[in-house]
């Protein structure tokens, strides 16, 4: 029997959708599952939905799978991350030879990559991290896929990752190998935070137009943005969510508001309180879903608070405004976080090319994506950019008049408030610093720092002598 070239585990919704993309490109493929309750149909189902001209073999058997595959074998694994991983890894490694390569597919914590490459290393196994966007659709017509790992074993596994990536607007594949370790599944963590932010960002601009426009009004509202540089994908698909409808009901109007996360986002806010980095706006994102998950406790409250909401008059312009502005703060937080960690752990990545491969595929891919690519080339940020920081100087106002209309009807605005606040601490050129290291000196002689000292020098007050 001939080989495959290539071999999945995992039929749950991503690993499905990519098996059928990787099969509609050509490539002979295995695909395997455990048929463990509640799973015996998986292989069987997918089979049903495989083109009969595509090669493809399904399994339920390890041993089977494995043995059906070329040499060096490259197998894309397609599960929940955690500590399942390390169980398929611990289950593959006695099937496997010397070069063949490992690939992750799923969520998985850079810092666990980092582990499962140098534990694979000492078995002559290469394994890499592969961060995945797109979602159900984007995987089966196109994601973005994030490496990290050893150059020579993305090499083999490039031609089927780059046959299924999404393609940019010059017809380049929406895949590249980032740096070493496990810098594709940091890249990932660090796209899901930015995430976070735009969709809440969008979320807090519902709030504050739902009692003033129709479900409609809005659509149309933000359906005009799309035509604009604010076009992106979370923006086309939010216009479009308002407009369904289910029993003449709309959709919208019958979710019940308690937001999930799977843990990628605060993973974010982990790590840049590790490295030093702001990421204020993704922080703030995070715990917006974290309250959200309080329902209870927010019903109970709310009956005792007495709100009487003015009329809103919403400033569409504001708001316009506030939202260009807002996500420009983000998307900087977002790439100083990227740079910072590359710095960290000396992985040397490309902010150009990490935007280059967001453009399309992932669920963050946008206009100011594309132009992402040219701000952030020869390693610069949104804020050397000129045009960037003329724009947020010049419109300040249109984001404080939405605070103020936010304050004034008590709505909850809270990455627009992390927006702002952050290019007001970043501009400000005295901060009340100076008082905390002060403090620091009274309560544990820590020292500080004197204006026009060199900044090697330090010093120490006895605060209690008179």
């Amino acid at each position: 029997m001939e080989k495959s070239f290539f071999g999945v585990i995992g039929l749950g919704v991503m690993g499905r959708s990519l098996s059928l993309n990787i099969a509609n490109k050509g490539f002979k493929l295995s695909v395997y599952n455990r048929s463990t309750a509640g799973e015996e149909t998986m292989v069987s189902d997918f089979m049903k939905n495989v083109n009969s001209q595509n090669e493809v073999l399904g399994f339920t058997d390890l041993t089977e799978f494995v043995s059906s595959l070329e040499r060096p074998r490259k197998i894309l694994i397609m599960i929940k991350a955690g500590n399942a991983i390390d169980v398929v890894i611990d289950k593959l490694l006695p099937l496997l030879s010397e070069g063949d390569i490992i690939i992750d597919g799923g969520n998985s914590f850079f810092v666990d990559t980092n582990r499962r490459k140098k534990e694979l290393k000492n078995e002559c196994v290469n394994f890499l991290g592969c961060g995945v966007s797109g979602g159900e659709t984007g995987a089966l017509k196109g994601p973005s896929l994030m490496v990290g790992g050893d150059k020579n074993a993305y090499e083999i596994v490039a031609p089927v990752l780059k046959a299924i990536a999404g393609k940019d607007k010059n017809n380049n594949p929406c895949c590249t190998l980032v740096g070493d370790e496990g810098s594709g599944h940091f890249v990932k963590m660090i796209h899901n935070g930015i995430e976070y932010v735009e969709m809440q960002l969008l979320a807090e601009i519902y709030a504050l137009l739902k009692e003033e426009y129709s479900n409609d009004e809005i659509a149309l509202i933000l359906n005009q943005w799309n035509q604009t540089d604010l076009s992106s994908y979370l923006l086309e698909i939010t216009s479009k969510i308002f407009l369904k409808k289910e029993n003449d009901a709309y959709i919208i109007d019958t979710i019940l508001d308690k937001a999930g996360n799977k843990g990628t986002g605060s993973w974010s806010s982990k790590i840049a309180f590790d490295l030093g980095s702001v990421n204020t706006m993704m922080s703030s994102a995070v715990f917006a879903r974290y309250i959200s998950s309080f329902k209870s406790k927010r019903t109970q409250l709310s009956q005792d608070i007495k709100s009487e909401n003015s009329n809103k008059n919403i400033d569409l312009n504001d708001l316009e405004i506030a939202y260009r502005f807002a996500r420009k703060i983000n998307h900087h937080q977002g790439f100083e976080l990227i740079k910072n960690g590359s710095q960290s752990y000396n992985w040397d990545l490309d902010l150009s090319e990490i935007a280059r491969i967001w453009t399309n595929g992932c669920i963050i891919r946008s206009d100011f994506m594309e132009r992402s690519i040219f701000l952030l080339k020869d390693g610069k940020n949104y804020l050397d950019n000129e045009e960037i920081i003329s724009f947020l100087k010049n419109n300040e106002s249109g984001i404080i008049n939405i605070l103020n209309t936010g304050l004034i009807n008590r709505i909850s605005l809270n990455t627009f408030y992390t927006a702002y606040d952050y290019w007001v601490a970043i501009t400000t050129n005295r901060l009340p610093a100076n008082l905390i290291q002060a403090q620091r000196d009274y309560f544990g002689a820590h020292t500080y720092q004197k204006i026009g000292f060199n900044e090697n020098e330090f010093f120490h007050t006895n605060w209690e002598q008179s």
